[in-house]
């Protein structure tokens, strides 16, 4: 099997997750990060090899890199990691990927589209559930309306998550919403918009959300007018719209230290039955100017059992050179049926409705 790669971060939840599935499939990556006990813990349970840095020296970074193909950058918040692994990557010549959901670094890693090209390697970031689900109906839906001038996409999820997604959320929180407008990122107030949606288990109330796929789904599919919704509940609907006078407060550094505290002191991630129990639906609507509609869902996994499964798919398939070089999506490098190649995934299409 082609390789060898380093997984980065493997001592997180997801991280640990993937390298678990990596062992079962065959693989031997190379576990990394900065703490030792836990790295050197697992990769002695599962036989692999283990190199031990953080991401503050870029010529510890540089050394820890030498000889890989890949790397799998599963190390958050990534607003604060990405760009050092990244930088590393493109120096030493190294496939880059990650599975963050933040809008901000895929932008970041867009504007390098052109240094990675020149370093023959591939950027891809949004290699877990965010945002490749998304990312792929959003391209599907392209490909059944290609005149499509508006794409809605949203999801509905069901189990607890992981310190790392709630610390990334809550380094989020009191920032807005996001949407994108006539091709550009525009910001928008928290829960911008509500909408019923059917997922596929019947009408939801969801909210606008700052989801990855403003900024990928442009990447992918060139739609001008793209919003993000999430299936919530009425207190979290109406916790969104306080947040709109709220946000001072929960920036604040004391407040953000007690959410912190109260983040870590919960369980690590979902646990195995939570995980085999829980599930997620997505949902695509495009949509052109002459009011030409198509619909699509997808039934997936829980959200960190797919994303296991679907970034170590794309590993597998940089790994194969079945993937561009430059910054790309899941999507643009793949196909809208990359998801449909994930263990537990459906589709189903919903007839067009003419104008």
């Amino acid at each position: 099997m082609p390789g060898p790669w380093l997984l980065y971060g493997a001592n997180g939840y997801t991280g640990e997750l993937v390298a678990r599935l990596a062992v079962a499939r065959g693989h031997h990556p190379i576990l990394a990060g900065r703490k030792a006990d836990v790295i050197c813990a697992l990769a002695d349970e599962l036989g692999l090899p283990r190199r031990l840095f953080s991401l503050d020296d870029p010529r510890r970074v540089d050394e820890g890199l030498e000889g890989m193909s890949l790397v799998l950058h599963c190390a958050g918040p990534f607003s604060r990691t990405s760009r050092a692994m990244a930088d590393a990557c493109l120096r030493t010549r190294t496939h880059y990927l990650d599975i963050t959901g933040e809008v901000a670094v895929f932008e970041a890693l867009a504007t390098r589209d052109g240094e990675a090209r020149d370093a023959g390697i591939v950027v891809l970031p949004g290699s877990g559930f965010d945002v490749v689900p998304t990312d792929c109906l959003a391209l599907h839906l392209k490909g059944r309306l290609p005149a499509a001038r508006r794409l809605a996409l949203g999801f509905e999820a069901l189990g607890r998550v992981s310190h790392g997604t709630a610390l990334t959320a809550l380094e989020g929180m009191g920032h807005g919403g996001l949407v994108r407008r006539d091709g550009v990122l525009t910001p928008v107030p928290p829960a911008w918009r509500t909408r019923t949606i059917d997922f596929g288990r019947g009408p939801r109330k969801a909210l606008t959300i700052p989801w990855g796929d403003v900024s990928t789904a442009w990447h992918s599919t060139g739609i001008p007018e793209i919003e993000v919704y999430m299936a919530a509940p009425w207190t979290l609907r109406l916790f969104s719209r306080a947040s709109r006078a709220l946000g001072p407060l929960v920036t604040a550094g004391w407040s953000q230290r007690l959410l912190r505290q109260q983040i870590l002191a919960g369980p690590r991630g979902p646990s195995p039955e939570e995980r085999a129990r829980g599930g997620a639906w997505v949902w695509g609507e495009a949509e052109d100017e002459a009011g030409r509609r198509v619909v699509s869902r997808l039934r997936t996994p829980e959200a960190y059992t797919f994303t296991a499964r679907a970034s170590l798919a794309a590993v597998e398939r940089v790994l194969a050179g079945e993937a561009p070089e430059g910054f790309q999506t899941p999507a643009s490098a793949f196909g809208p049926d990359f998801v449909l190649g994930i263990e537990g995934v459906e589709r189903h299409d919903d007839s067009g409705v003419p104008a």
